[in-house]
């Protein structure tokens, strides 16, 4: 088959959805973005919620301006987006509710309960996920403790990705990425955690099937056509979680790599083939999720740049417009260092006066409190990087083996302040980029498969050869190894 071949991809991030081509000509990948769009949740009666009905239609949109620019050239279309939050399908296949954000209160508390009922080890050997309140358990967990008529009247559980492709395609099922990191699903046996959900009294008659990585889904519904003028094109499930499409995309050619997929979060492990599942992994908090092809992406989740686009947001309230270039040079000028926070500490999970909350933080842990907003931002990158070297040194106690280089890929990877600092902070290399990975990811999965690409090695051989990449080399310091032993201590995790 011809190697010439053009993907839409719809990559719907934290902040913004994008809607972008991916041009696939001789062995090389290009990207132009078609339409870009708010993702903003919605606050209702004190619970946040997804604009999800927006959403959709600014994917239409999205699909409209690129049938408009290229016709009948798109031979796929697949869309990617976070994991955990989902939809709730009733009769007549309407929404039962709005779908609420995995930042929603509603969730605190629900961890430790259910926790009581099944103790963490057994959910842990059962699942092998990284335990979140945020996690698909504990939304359902909290549903059927205060919303029960919700999951009553459910007839298919959908995720936020998969529930998107239902509303092009008119197909009900779950993507294999997608249901891992739901933690209501069993690596092991290859199918939902039956039994877990029945042990947290958890319905189970609207859970999805699942299908793997890759699969074509179907046509675009006559309506979806009709609306944006599109031709009869196939939709993809790529990963519709959107790191399994990032990582897809990491440019690795050693097989001792870890990759971050850097932006709000920050995922970062490595990719095996079978999980892992063990009281060492338990107890470093790691988790095994789904990746395209049969992989697991063995990793842990950290909170990674929310805390600085918390901070940005709060000051553009108050009347202050900063560039994300802007508050990292405000940063870099900063003494690097002083004061350090655990991102992943819950204060910082939920909207809110983040730039506060770094201080207090700080306050109440005996540092000094820093007061200028590069200050704040530079404690939030420090304690990120050396949040990095922890889990890059976690990673290498478990496979008996040292970790190199990292790749970070994501929007992140623009972040120069960070990049170098996590290649201080770990003393290894770091190579940057690409920036849109889960959009590379995304359209090269898609390619698979449609037959124009052979497999996940060619892809990433095609990445390299398209891509820029940045290399970092850790430099001479003499202040970080005193400052990871204060966030050791700091954070509780030797």
């Amino acid at each position: 088959m011809a190697m010439s071949a053009k993907f839409l991809a719809f990559d719907i991030g934290a902040e913004s959805g994008r809607a972008l081509i991916g041009s696939l000509d001789d062995g090389k990948l290009s990207i132009e973005e078609a339409h870009r769009f708010n993702n903003i949740p919605v606050w209702v009666l004190g619970t946040l919620h997804w604009d999800v009905l927006r959403l959709f239609e600014d994917i239409k949109q999205g699909l409209r301006r690129a049938v408009n620019k290229h016709g009948g050239d798109i031979v796929g279309i697949g869309v990617d987006t976070w994991g955990v939050d989902h939809g709730l399908i009733g009769e007549g296949d309407e929404l039962v509710g709005n779908p609420f954000h995995y930042r929603d209160s509603r969730t605190d508390g629900m961890m430790e309960e259910a926790c009581r009922r099944v103790p963490r080890e057994h959910i842990y050997e059962l699942t092998g996920i990284q335990f979140m309140q945020l996690n698909t358990l504990f939304q359902l967990y909290a549903a059927s403790r205060k919303t029960p008529w919700m999951l009553d009247e459910a007839r298919t559980m959908l995720l936020m990705g998969d529930l998107f492709n239902f509303w092009l395609t008119g197909r009900k099922v779950c993507e294999f990425s997608n249901a891992t990191t739901s933690q209501c699903y069993n690596p092991r046996k290859r199918e939902w955690a039956y039994d877990l959900l029945d042990d947290l009294s958890i319905p189970i008659h609207f859970l999805a099937e699942i299908v793997p990585s890759g699969t074509i889904l179907g046509l675009l519904l006559p309506t979806v056509q009709e609306e944006t003028g599109s031709p009869a094109i196939p939709v993809i499930a790529p990963a519709t979680h959107d790191t399994g499409c990032a990582v897809a995309a990491v440019p690795a050619s050693s097989k001792n790599h870890v990759y971050i997929s850097s932006g709000t979060w920050s995922l970062m492990g490595v990719e095996i083939t079978e999980p892992l599942i063990n009281e060492q992994a338990l107890a470093m908090n790691f988790t095994n999720e789904g990746g395209v092809y049969g992989t697991f992406r063995f990793l842990r989740n950290i909170m990674g740049l929310w805390i600085v686009q918390e901070c940005r947001r709060i000051w553009q309230r108050e009347g202050q417009e900063y560039s994300y270039a802007e508050l990292t040079e405000m940063a870099a000028r900063s003494q690097p260092w002083v004061s350090l926070i655990d991102p992943d500490h819950t204060r910082f999970l939920a909207p809110g006066d983040m730039p506060s909350r770094v201080q207090q933080y700080c306050s109440e842990t005996n540092q000094p409190v820093p007061e200028s907003r590069g200050d704040i931002v530079r404690c939030a990158l420090d304690s990120l990087a050396l949040k990095y070297r922890l889990v890059v040194e976690n990673l290498d106690a478990l496979f008996d083996r040292k970790h190199e280089p990292i790749h970070i890929v994501g929007g992140g990877a623009q972040n120069k302040l960070l990049c170098q600092l996590t290649a201080d902070a770990t003393k290894r290399t770091v190579i940057a980029g690409p920036i849109e990975a889960t959009a590379i990811g995304n359209v090269l999965v898609q390619a698979i498969s449609t037959g124009y690409v052979s497999d996940l090695n060619q892809a990433r051989e095609i990445v390299r050869n398209s891509f820029d990449v940045v290399t970092y080399g850790p430099q001479p310091d003499d202040h970080s190894d005193e400052a990871y032993s204060r966030f050791k201590n700091l954070t509780a995790e030797q």
